[in-house]
Order: structure tokens, then sequence, then C-alpha cells
């Protein structure tokens, strides 16, 4: 080696050649039918999954549904309203918009930040009709807001 250079090191060889802004490139899936989803679940987590479309659908019938970030996502025009995510053991249900618009007495929602919560659920006995029902019902109003 010459003397007064020092050996330049992979990871600067690596930075220097990479862009500068690192926009992640869009999913293959984003935007396409979520029933391929709900396809590929195993048949326990697949009825919980169903059963939650199915109330997702009663309660907001005006929700769009396409897979974003690999599940299904309902919408109100462009605002985010709820989605599935599917897991080994079990199904989240994730509503959007602020903690406090979801009334919870009996501590199901977990998740404390501010742009949702969700519902884990690991059997169709465990889930609340009634309860995910109303908090549809409040995600889809302020998603409905959001789009005004």
């Amino acid at each position: 080696m010459a003397r007064g250079k020092r050996p330049t090191s992979r990871k600067k060889a690596v930075a220097a050649a990479a862009p500068a802004s690192k926009v992640p490139a869009r999913r293959a899936d984003y935007g396409a039918p979520i029933e391929g989803f709900f396809a590929k679940q195993p048949a326990h987590l697949r009825a919980i999954l169903d059963e939650l479309r199915t109330v997702i659908r009663e309660a907001a019938p005006d929700a769009t549904a396409s897979l974003k970030w690999g599940m299904p996502n309902f919408a109100i025009g462009r605002a985010m309203m709820c989605a599935l995510a599917g897991f080994k053991s079990h199904v989240n249900l994730i509503v959007a918009g602020p903690p406090d618009v979801f009334v919870d007495p009996g501590g199901l929602l977990q998740g404390d930040g501010k742009t949702g919560r969700h519902l884990k659920l690991r059997s169709l006995d465990e889930l609340p009709r009634e309860d995910v029902r109303r908090w549809v019902h409040a995600a889809a109003k302020v998603a409905r807001a959001k789009g005004s």
C-alpha cells in the first residue's frame, strides 16, 4: 500500500455508492385484493379473520379494502380506518384514531400510541363482536373526518 493512504472500509465504500435518499420500494402486493391474505392463513385464524371482516363490512359498508404493508387495510377515502394482521398464534384488529375515541371498559384494547390501538385474538370465542362494531364505527368516524 502506498505510504500515507489509509485503507477504505467496506462500510464507507457502500455508503458512498448508495443514493442520497433511500425510498423503500413499494411492496409487490400493495393495493391487491385482500382474499389472497385470507387464503394463506391457517384455518383457526382464518375463522377469526373472516368474522372480523364481516363485522367491519357491517359497521362501515362504505370502507374499501386492499392490501397495504402485507395485511388487509380498510379505508374510507384515503384515510385508514382499520387493519387486520395475522401471526402464528393470534390475529390483531388494528383500529386507527386517537386512543381516547375507543371506549373500552373491559380493557381489551392494547397499545397506547397516538394513532391507534389493537385487539389481540387467539380464538373466535374471544371475539367481542359488539365492542369491535363500536370501535370500527369510531374509527370510521375519524377516517371520514380526515377525508372532509
